[in-house]
């Protein structure tokens, strides 16, 4: 619809206008930033995933002795 506007528009006047009106919007695509064949980096990986093991370990070893903190000091255990 806007085309149709701008294409009954005096010469002079569609530059001015035109820039106003939303059109298609061009925007990059951050999955394709990189190329193709570049290979993962296996160290930053490695200790991504480590690090998450190991807080997700620590995170479960904490919650059980807050547990059990928890049933001593309350006499359930």
């Amino acid at each position: 619809m806007a085309a149709a506007i701008l294409a009954r528009l005096p010469g002079r006047l569609r530059p001015v206008l035109g820039a106003g009106l939303p059109g298609r919007v061009s925007t990059r695509s951050t999955f394709n930033l990189r190329d193709e064949n570049a290979k993962p980096n296996w160290l930053k990986v490695g200790l991504t995933l480590g690090t998450s093991v190991f807080l997700w370990a620590f995170l479960i070893h904490q919650h059980n002795e807050d547990v059990l903190e928890y049933k001593r000091r309350n006499g359930l255990e």
